[in-house]
């Protein structure tokens, strides 16, 4: 392998329907060669088929790969490494909910969480680089909780403010900033394989 070559950004989305105008959406448009995890069409709320699409993903990918996940994405993520396959140089976990704490109406609740295998949330470090993203108002995670979350993985926490939930209800389409954090960890893996 060159040193050279750039890692594979893996786009790994939450658990809502996927909207054209997302920042993750507008990420992969602007990066070549990134590839988004496919939204589920059955099973959708099941952590094991969430985790199973990531790896199903990565699979096809030979090479170095960065993660950037969104929301339910980044507990994907952190599910998916407990059970890690493969190398990954980083990733960036941006607005991750709090899932061991009840959700505002209209989102999933414990119970509907807790049998489909979400809870409780891996306290465990991540075996590779990782940001953490964090909202300082956001409604699915209050920020001491993302706070604990990013220690315990072994993160290097970004306040962003108040961004709320860092998606288009919150007034994020484009975000500039994940670009930022992207050739960071793709710039770090570099240099670790140099």
């Amino acid at each position: 392998m060159s040193l050279s070559a750039q890692p594979t950004v893996v786009i790994v989305p939450g658990l809502r329907d996927h909207v054209p105008d997302h920042w993750q959406t507008v990420l992969a448009d602007k990066i070549a060669g990134a590839r988004t995890v496919p939204p589920l069409e059955k099973d959708r709320l099941s952590r094991d088929a969430q985790v199973a699409a990531l790896d199903e993903m990565l699979s096809d990918i030979s090479g170095p790969v960065v993660l950037v996940a969104h929301s339910a994405g980044a507990i994907t993520t952190v599910h998916w490494a407990q059970r890690l396959r493969r190398s990954v140089k980083g990733a960036l976990l941006a607005a991750p909910p709090d899932f061991d704490t009840p959700l505002p109406d209209g989102y999933p609740t414990a119970e509907v969480l807790r049998e489909n295998g979400w809870t409780p949330t891996p306290r465990t470090p991540l075996p590779f680089p990782s940001i953490v993203a964090a909202s300082t108002n956001d409604p699915l995670a209050a920020a001491d909780r993302v706070a604990d979350l990013a220690r315990a993985w072994g993160s290097r926490l970004v306040d962003l403010g108040p961004v709320g939930h860092l998606n288009p209800a919150s007034g994020y389409g484009a975000w500039p900033r994940a670009e930022e954090f992207v050739r960071e960890l793709r710039r770090a893996s570099s240099d670790m394989s140099a």
